[in-house]
C-alpha cells in the first residue's frame, strides 16, 4: 500500500501549497543529516535532466529571495583582532555571510551576492594583517568568490533575469568603489591587495 502524501507548504506569510511529497520522503528530508541531503541531492541532479537543474534552481532562487527580505545586511562583526590587538583574523560572522553569498550566486543570483561581497571588501579597509596568516588566506578566498559571482552575474545577464540595469550597474560600481578603496588602504601599509583576480575580473567585463 502506497504511503500517504502530505502537502509541502511554505512557512513564510502567505502560506502557499506548491504540490505533495511522499510521506515517506518528507520524513527523510526532515530527519536526514545535511551531509546526506547535499550527497543525495548532488546524484539526483548529476543523473537527472537538464530540466531538473533548472527547477532546481529556480526553486533555489525562489527560497533566496523569500528569505533575503528578512535579513539585513551587516558588516559589523565579520573581523576581529588577534591577541596583540594588531592584525585582523576572520569571524564566525564571515563565515556565515559568505555562505549566504554563495548560496546567492550558486543559485544564479549574482548581482545579490555582489552586495554582500562588496560589504566584506569594504569591512577590510582599515585592517592589517600577516601576510601568511588566517586572515590572508580567506581574503585570497573572497577574490575567487567575487569572480565566481561576477560569471554568475554574466549568466544572469544573458538568462534575462535581470530587470534592473541601472541597479545592476550600481551594484558593479559599488564593488569597484570598495575594491579601489582596498588597493589604496593596503599600498599606505605596506600590505599586498588581496583582490587581484576581482579587479580584473571586473576590468574585462563590460555590459
Amino acid at each position: 500500500m502506497p504511503a500517504p502524501e502530505v502537502a509541502l507548504i511554505h512557512t513564510h506569510e502567505n502560506a502557499k501549497t506548491l504540490g505533495h511529497v511522499n510521506l515517506m520522503v518528507d520524513t527523510l528530508i526532515a530527519n536526514a543529516t545535511i551531509e546526506d541531503l547535499r550527497a543525495i541531492t548532488r546524484n539526483l541532479l548529476a543523473t537527472g535532466t537538464p530540466n531538473l537543474a533548472a527547477a532546481f534552481t529556480a526553486a533555489a532562487r525562489s527560497r533566496l529571495r523569500q528569505t533575503s527580505a528578512k535579513r539585513i545586511a551587516t558588516t559589523n562583526g565579520l573581523f576581529t583582532t588577534s591577541l596583540n590587538g594588531i592584525y585582523a583574523i576572520p569571524t564566525a560572522e564571515l563565515d556565515k555571510a559568505l555562505a549566504r553569498a554563495r548560496s546567492l550566486y550558486g543559485a544564479g543570483m549574482g548581482f545579490a551576492s555582489l552586495n554582500i561581497l562588496s560589504s566584506i571588501v569594504k569591512a577590510t579597509v582599515g585592517l592589517r594583517w600577516e601576510d601568511d596568516g588566517a586572515m590572508a588566506h580567506v581574503l585570497a578566498v573572497i577574490d575567487a568568490d567575487i569572480s565566481q559571482a561576477i560569471q554568475s552575474c554574466k549568466e544572469e545577464l544573458e538568462g534575462g533575469r535581470v530587470n534592473d540595469l541601472t541597479a545592476a550597474h550600481e551594484t558593479i560600481g559599488n564593488l569597484w568603489s570598495g575594491i579601489r578603496e582596498s588597493d589604496r588602504d593596503v599600498e599606505i601599509w605596506g600590505g599586498e591587495f588581496p583582490f587581484d583576480r576581482a579587479s580584473t575580473s571586473i576590468e574585462c567585463w563590460k555590459i
